[in-house]
């Protein structure tokens, strides 16, 4: 065969294409390899090794080792030095698609070229040569240059031949190679693709080369691996390549009559690998109705079958690899219905679908479209189009000429501007958007009357008022867009509203209800709204508005979900409990001091969570709640809650003794329970005693029982220090839990509690779950725990010595957590203390963190027998055997004598190590929640490589089930470790030094391959082989097997702890599992990424890989994660490359948080983080203490968390903490904490009120008063983020509040080092809050950056004033707080007013006390060595400002400004004249003032009954004959041949309207508008009289919409401009 380009013969040796073959081996033998790739030998040119301890066989044992040991075969690999060229150039030639880059940035390293292994060929063996090697080849010398690369391709019996060649060489260069060397004649064979499960053919002029780069390129490899090499390799789990006879096809499934035995008229043929329709359709063509042909690589729909098919409406071609429609299909006149999606379509101009007449629904999402032809609309009966996820930057134009469209779809495309022609859509019933660009909605958009469903989360849009004047719309999503003010009118249609995760700030919504011509009307009695859910969750709300829009709220009245969670409410409004329909109320996260008094009208609340408030009082009518099931108000303040309303000369009790008690004959029917956790309907409630009646109205002996004690059955109390007795009124929960009997869940952690009443508890009959944990509880009453039906029992972390023995008769505890308590004793005493094998339905049990706890294997003569049936069962206590069902136990820190601990296992997890890992503390917690077994494993390992600098953190796993989840998070689990190490070493051997960054993508990777063959091995019962068999790969041709459609989340933490000192943590995580570290200045730094598919890189991503996310954000309408291990069917759309991040540690960091999604969906970074630091001595305490306060948040999965002190490798190890050693702890107070405010609890205790010497400092926010007074409605929001900010850093660094005074702080510090730290903390962390967008966009909040570009302003300005010396101390006699006076504390304030915004000012004595400070030794008493530290990190910097006369004080004082080095941009403008308290100016444009005398004209106009009508620019004016009706005194005239001429008034503008000059000073525009507005203020006026006096019917010459005009509306917009010009009369 002659040799030309795109048709390469292997018989001559110069060919560019070379085949080599590997003999007798099939797929399941080379599965030994074990996808991790070539070994490090074949890399370098030496081939497989073929000894049984070369590296194929590390690798299968890493890999699995309870597979068979078979000998290995290897497959001929051949690899040229040019590879890498070819990769590049096939790079640049082809558009790619890479996943977001990792944190840490670096140019790509490429790894040095490896010798190729030269290949021979002899009569159809391969015989391998290492470099070197003489060669058999006749002509050595003229072999190509040209870059190689290599493909594997399998035949049919799973033998592979590997071909080497160019990147470019097509299917059809491969075909005649092959073809040849087997000796193959004629065109019988063909070359297929098989991915997802699914073949197809290549056509001649594919590059398979290159599609196998793309595939990895998606996948998540880089050049840097070695796409040739790759390409030999088995890389089945994500392409193979087949070469196979033509005339086998692919169809592997039998299609005949008998297949359709339910008749023709819906045909399911999904995923059958279909070429075309099979001959049994043909014959029954006509009655056909429905046809689904997806997942098939169909090359066209044949002709005569369409033409049969005359009743065919319903056609899919999803997932065809098709570039256009068949031209087919036009043809189908019936077709009602096409689905097109998820195919390779570039266009629509040749499909001619428009000659299908009655075609109603196209869907041709996830294409590559980027426009639509012209034809589309000729198309009348097109009712439904879905556009989404293809390539449009705008809407295409003639989808506004479409007027019969009622559905829409064109979410996540680059849509940025919607054309005002869309109102044009007046039939459009559903509009989605979700994922575009747009940033606002066009005013046209109130002609689309018919619009219903609005959902455009997702975007840029920063105003829904323009949606206000559809009033047919019934559900609007917003969420995550840029709303700065929700000003949005419900329309009484209006079912749901979700503005959610907006920065708002301020909201005005309200009803729209008909209004007057002078103020908003009540709502007619008639007028009944449907909104039934409205979301304003994370939106930095602190109120509804204004007094009249709170009011309107009660318009709602169908209102049944409201949330209003993360906000900064300090409120709920009186008026939400008269929203009587009202059934779930969640307000998490705010501010909340107290509850609404009427909440007991709300008779229909079901679900009420305020947890994370400050609520100190829960009011009294809370029990009028008849329907409420379950309450949350954990994390809060409580000091009291109200008793019921009961007689009070016959006091009610419902525990021992009570009336119920009595009445042993009483019935009480609750509905149905669910699993004994819930109950149906709570308002059907009857006792069978003297008569029956609702729970409202039920009555024993004359004593009224609130109806809340038979509806409430979930209660989360937790975190609220219930115990703490130092309180001013006198509170006992129990009480208050004693009227209550049908709890099911009790949450009562964390509230340092000394004692359970066992008087009060054994009333609750029905409780399942209890939690008690984080108390102070020393026992527990052995007869109240027996009397109770647990399954779910917490009490780690109080301080329990033994257990009763009664609660092993609890026989019904599936869960049960003692860890971190004091347990010590006797397992031979088991009659009088517990042991763990009498609760033979353990599924959970946690000893971990009993340091003093210790099993031992003792011989018992008394023991009692579990199991008769064994001859052993006495000698077992010690023992964990018999509990079967076990699945998680934890026994850390617990010594174990000989006690038999079950095996680490699939469906068990077993933890029996310490807790110290390198010199490191760790703890860990998880729970089970509402699922069986383990779903998430982690993972502790010290000395990773043998190396005593070097360990391994993580985590693998899924909250919640999935399938084979478990099972892939337990193979991670296994063989991470090996696999990294192995990836380490390539690293090196690749870059000439090991780079563990790559090393962690590069095991992810490999990882996630070897899962694969992992998941695809099938288990045979044979108990004589002992061994698993895989499954074929290659003749699977059908469906992916569910088994490899599981996966799992991943986190690593690789830390190295270097010889020269420095500390580096490398983090790799995929999915959800996250990490955050904890730093001692009481801030975070978060080095992980959460990759869900809403984020903007990820759709990119998500797009180059051909896949798609759906509006609920799901990658193909499945997984709610862009990347994970596993997940096959979607490869490479998700898959397992890496975030990864190098983070250097320093003494400033304190502990590592690791966690799943159980944790982070309910704790933020900040809250975790402050939750954590309670225990950061302990991580085990603060592992459980996370994992405790997520459940009480609601939390019901697989939660697993970890905590790592870092710390410790600065301290010598955690045995070695020191607890004074910290940078920023002072020294504390001790005993309970006095604090009211949630957030102070949660911090540190306060430092003592130091004496003596000392520093002050104040603080004052620059033009505070000015927001104020421009009434800027994120200025309450600001305030509250600057308040915690100040409060936090003097926590954390050991200042003392003195006092605070408007927005003015006065701290007082012992150390000077403490003060000066404290003031650069907080100048550093005011950049980085998240201050509302109203802050943002003024003047005084706007970001600045100095020339570099390094931000040094942003959101509100704090000044600030240093003083060095010794006040006055004295205890104020009211607050009881120590106060400061004399000359030290004036010069002080002094000193600070003379700062501008954003400075420090210092005195001289600050300065000297500072270089005495750096020369001199240190004094304990007045220094901290760790606060120098700190500052010497941040850099000190300062600069002389000479002396200043201080107000009120005779010596002036030389000052100087201090400030961090990176701030240091500030200098700039520290020499201005001081001005903190000129308020910020608001520029007039010249244009701006004219536009405003214009309407003042307008106006005045409108008041002498006339319209102005201003003349085209540069009319000349002509004398005018006057009208009649009209004055002569107007200085225009109107046009006659008008209509209602009279009413019109011309003129020129020019003429009406002052000349300014482009200089004009302030005082001249000043002067301007103060005349406006006179003008504007008399017309309206006169506007508001004549409107009053005179009735409609008379008002004759007055315009047809005066009486439309509202004037209270414009005289508000007045005081708004004399708002704005009042800075400025100032400043002049």
């Amino acid at each position: 065969m002659a040799n030309h380009p795109g048709n390469l013969a292997i018989a001559d040796p110069s060919s560019s294409v070379s085949v080599t073959n590997s003999r007798l081996q099939s797929p399941d033998q080379h599965s030994a390899t074990n996808g991790h790739g070539p070994s490090s030998s074949s890399r370098n040119g030496a081939g497989p090794s073929l000894s049984p301890s070369g590296p194929y066989s590390i690798a299968r044992n890493n890999y699995d080792k309870s597979l068979p040991q078979t000998p290995i075969t290897p497959g001929a690999s051949s690899y040229n030095s040019n590879s890498h060229m070819a990769v590049a150039a096939a790079a640049q030639s082809s558009t790619s698609f890479l996943p977001s880059q990792s944190p840490v940035t670096r140019p790509p390293r490429t790894a040095p070229h490896p010798q190729p292994a030269a290949a021979s060929i002899s009569s159809g063996t391969i015989t391998q040569h290492q470099p070197g090697a003489p060669s058999v080849q006749s002509n050595p010398s003229s072999r190509s240059t040209q870059p190689q690369s290599s493909v594997r391709i399998y035949r049919q019996d799973g033998k592979y031949h590997i071909i080497n060649c160019p990147p470019t060489t097509t299917v059809a260069s491969m075909r005649s190679a092959l073809t040849k060397k087997l000796g193959i004649k004629g065109e019988t064979h063909r070359l297929y693709m098989r991915e997802k499960g699914r073949q197809r053919v290549l056509n001649n002029s594919q590059k398979p080369a290159q599609l196998l780069h793309r595939r990895l390129e998606q996948a998540g490899y880089t050049p840097s691996d070695d796409y040739d090499t790759l390409g030999g390799e088995d890389m089945g789990f994500l392409v193979r390549f087949i070469f196979k006879n033509a005339s086998l096809g692919v169809v592997e499934v039998r299609i005949d009559d008998e297949s359709f035995s339910n008749g023709f008229e819906h045909v399911e043929l999904a995923d059958r690998a279909l070429e075309t329709v099979p001959i049994v359709l043909h014959r029954n063509a006509s009655q056909i109705i429905t046809l689904n042909l997806s997942k098939n690589p169909l090359v066209d729909i044949p002709h005569d079958f369409v033409a049969d098919a005359d009743s065919l409406r319903e056609l899919r071609l999803t997932n065809c690899a098709l570039k256009k429609i068949p031209r087919s299909v036009r043809q189908i006149k019936s077709l009602q219905w096409l689905d097109i999606s998820c195919n390779r379509i570039a266009e629509l101009d040749h499909a001619g679908l428009d000659q299908i007449p009655g075609l109603r629904q196209i869907f041709v999402q996830n294409n590559q479209l980027t426009n639509l032809p012209r034809n589309f609309a000729s198309m009348l009966s097109l009712k439904f189009l879905n556009i989404s996820n293809n390539k449009f930057d705008r809407l295409p134009p003639v989808i506004c000429e479409m007027p019969n469209l009622v559905d829409l779809d064109a979410s996540f495309n680059s849509i940025s501007v919607l054309p005002a022609d869309i109102g044009r859509l007046v039939a459009l019933e559903r509009f989605i958007i979700v994922g575009n660009q747009i940033r606002e909605f066009p005013a046209e958009m109130r002609l689309m009357i018919s619009l219903q469903e609005l959902d455009c989360r997702r975007n840029l849009i920063s105003d829904l008022s323009p949606l206000s004047a559809l009033e047919k719309l019934d559900s609007l999503l917003a969420e995550h867009n840029t709303i700065n003010v929700l000003d949005f009118v419900v329309s009484p249609r209006l079912v749901t509203l979700n503005t959610s995760h907006n920065r708002t700030g301020r909201s005005l919504l309200r009803p729209h209800l008909p209004a007057s011509p002078v103020q908003l009307a009540a709502a007619p009695p008639n007028l009944r709204f449907k909104l039934t859910t409205l979301d304003l969750s994370h939106m930095k709300l602190s109120s509804f508005g204004e007094e009249e829009d709170i009011t309107s709220l009660r318009a709602f009245s169908s209102l049944i979900t409201l949330r209003l969670d993360y906000n900064e409410f300090r409120a709920i409004p009186d008026v939400i409990c008269d929203l009587a329909d009202l059934e779930t109320l969640s307000c998490t996260n705010n501010d909340l001091h107290n509850l609404p008094k009427g909440i007991g009208k709300l008779k229909k609340l079901r679900v009420f969570n305020v947890h994370n408030n400050n609520i100190k009082v829960v009011p009294e009518s809370i029990w009028e709640c008849e329907s409420l099931v379950e309450l949350n108000m954990s994390s809060n303040s409580l000091e009291g809650w109200e008793d019921p309303a009961i007689n009070p000369n016959e006091p009610f009790g419902l525990g021992l003794g009570g009336p119920l008690a009595a009445a042993s004959t009483a019935t009480l029917m609750l509905g149905s329970a669910s699993n004994g956790y819930a109950i149906d309907d709570a308002s059907t409630i009857h006792y069978d005693i003297e008569r029956k009646g609702s729970a409202a109205g039920l009555s024993i002996t004359g004593r009224t029982i609130p109806p809340l004690a038979f509806s409430l059955q979930r209660l989360f109390l937790a975190d609220n220090y219930l115990g703490v007795t130092n309180r001013t009124t006198s509170f006992d929960i129990f009480h208050t839990l004693s009227y209550m009997r049908e709890l099911r869940v009790l949450n009562l952690s964390f509230n340092q509690l000394n004692e359970l009443p066992s008087s009060h508890l054994h009333s609750f009959s029905q409780l399942y779950e209890l939690y008690l944990s984080g108390n102070n509880l020393t026992s527990l009453p052995g007869d109240m725990i027996k009397s109770l039906k647990l399954k779910v029992l917490h009490l780690n972390g109080n301080k329990l010595q033994t257990l009763p023995a009664e609660l092993g008769k609890v026989s019904a505890l599936e869960t049960l957590d003692v860890g971190n308590n004091l347990l010590k004793y006797n397992v031979t005493n088991w009659q009088y203390d517990w042991n763990w094998n009498f609760n033979s339905q353990l599924k959970y049990l946690n000893l971990s963190g009993n340091k003093r706890l210790e099993i031992k294997n003792m011989q018992m003569s008394n023991a009692p027998v579990l199991d008769p049936s064994s001859a052993t069962a006495q000698d077992r206590l010690f023992d964990f055997a018999d509990l079967t069902k076990l699945r998680v136990l934890g026994l850390m820190d617990v010594t174990l004598r000989g006690a038999s601990v079950p095996d680490d296992s699939l469906e068990r997890r077993v933890r029996t190590s310490d807790t110290e890992i390198n010199h490191m503390a760790y703890g860990i917690a998880d729970t089970l929640g509402n699922v069986d077994g383990p779903m998430t494993f982690d993972l502790a390992l010290q000395r990773f490589r043998g190396k005593e600098n070097e360990c391994l953190f993580g985590m693998f796993g899924r909250t919640q089930p999935n399938l084979n989840s478990n099972r892939a998070a337990r193979y991670l689990h296994e063989n991470f470790a090996q696999t990294f190490q192995d990836a380490l070493v390539k690293s090196a051997e690749k870059f000439g030094g090991e780079d563990v960054l790559d090393a962690l993508r590069s095991a992810f990777l490999g990882l996630n391959r070897s899962l694969y063959e992992h998941l695809a091995t099938k288990e045979y019962e044979n108990p004589g082989a002992g061994m698993g068999r895989k499954l074929s790969t290659v003749s699977m041709s059908g469906p992916i097997m569910n088994d490899l459609k599981g996966g799992a989340s991943a986190i690593v933490l690789h830390i190295i702890d270097q010889p020269e000192g420095k500390k580096t943590m490398y983090v790799a995580n995929v999915g959800d599992m996250l990490a955050v570290v904890s730093q001692s200045s009481g801030s975070f730094v978060a080095v992980s990424v959460k990759h869900d598919p809403f984020e903007r890189s990820e759709i990119v991503r998500i797009r180059g890989a051909e896949g798609w996310v759906s509006p609920k954000g799901m990658v193909n309408e499945e997984e709610d994660l862009s990347r994970n291990f596993g997940f096959f069917h979607l490869l490479p759309a998700v898959n397992a490359r890496p975030d990864v991040m190098a983070h250097t540690l320093t003494e400033a960091d304190e502990f590592v948080i690791i966690a799943n999604r159980g944790i982070w969906d309910y704790m933020s970074y900040r809250t975790a983080v402050d939750t954590a630091r309670q225990n950061r001595d302990d991580p085990m305490k603060a592992a459980q203490m996370l994992r405790d306060h997520a459940m009480s948040y609601g939390a019901d999965g697989n939660t697993v968390v970890m905590v790592i002190a870092v710390s410790d490798l600065f301290t010598g190890g955690s045995r070695a903490r020191n607890l004074q050693d910290d940078m920023y702890v002072p020294t504390r107070r001790t005993g309970p904490r006095p604090e009211r405010d949630r957030l102070l609890r949660i911090l540190p205790p306060s430092v003592d009120a130091p004496t003596g010497h000392l520093a002050l400092v104040f603080t004052d926010i620059r033009n505070s008063t000015v927001l104020w007074e421009k009434k800027n409605a994120g200025m309450s929001v600001a305030m509250k983020e600057h308040n915690e900010l100040l409060r936090r850093q003097a926590r954390w660094i050991g200042g003392f509040e003195v006092k605070t005074e408007g927005d003015s702080f006065m701290m007082a510090f012992q150390t000077l080092p403490a003060a000066v730290l404290w003031c650069f903390k907080v100048q550093m962390e005011l950049l980085h809050l998240d201050w509302p967008m109203e802050i943002l966009e003024s003047e005084d909040g706007a970001e600045i950056q100095d020339s570099e570009g390094t931000v040094i302003a942003r959101g509100l300005s704090v000044r600030m004033g240093i003083h060095w010396g010794k006040p006055v101390c004295a205890e104020d006699p009211t607050t009881h707080r120590m106060d400061y006076f004399g000359p030290m504390v004036n010069r002080s304030a002094r000193i600070m007013a003379q700062a501008q915004g954003g400075q420090i000012m210092v005195s001289s004595d600050v300065v000297r006390e500072l270089e005495i400070i750096k020369e001199a030794k240190f004094d304990d008493t007045h220094v901290s060595f760790n606060h120098i530290e700190a500052l010497k990190q941040m850099g000190i910097e300062l600069i002389s400002m000479g002396e200043r006369s201080l107000k009120g004080l005779e010596a002036p004082e030389a000052l100087s400004l201090a400030f961090p080095s990176m701030l240091l941009g500030r200098l700039q403008n520290s020499f201005l004249p001081p001005s903190a308290a000129a308020p910020s100016r608001t520029q007039f444009s010249l244009d701006q003032v004219m536009e405003l005398n214009l309407l003042a004209v307008r106006l005045e106009a409108l008041a002498s009954s006339r319209i102005f009508k201003p003349d085209p620019p540069r009319r000349s004016i002509a004398p005018v004959e006057m009208s009649e009706g009209v004055s002569p005194g107007a200085l225009g005239a109107s046009n006659s041949s008008e209509p209602n001429a009279a009413l019109f008034w011309h003129a020129d503008r020019e003429v009406l309207l002052p000349k300014f000059k482009a200089d004009s000073s302030d005082e001249d525009i000043l002067l301007m508008l103060d005349h406006i507005v006179g003008r504007i203020e008399n017309a309206l006026s006169s506007i508001q009289i004549r409107t009053m006096m005179q009735p409609a019917a008379t008002r004759g010459g007055l315009p047809p919409r005066l009486e439309d005009i509202d004037p209270h509306m414009l005289l508000q917009a007045i005081r708004i401009v004399q708002g704005l010009m009042s800075p400025i009369a100032r400043v002049r």
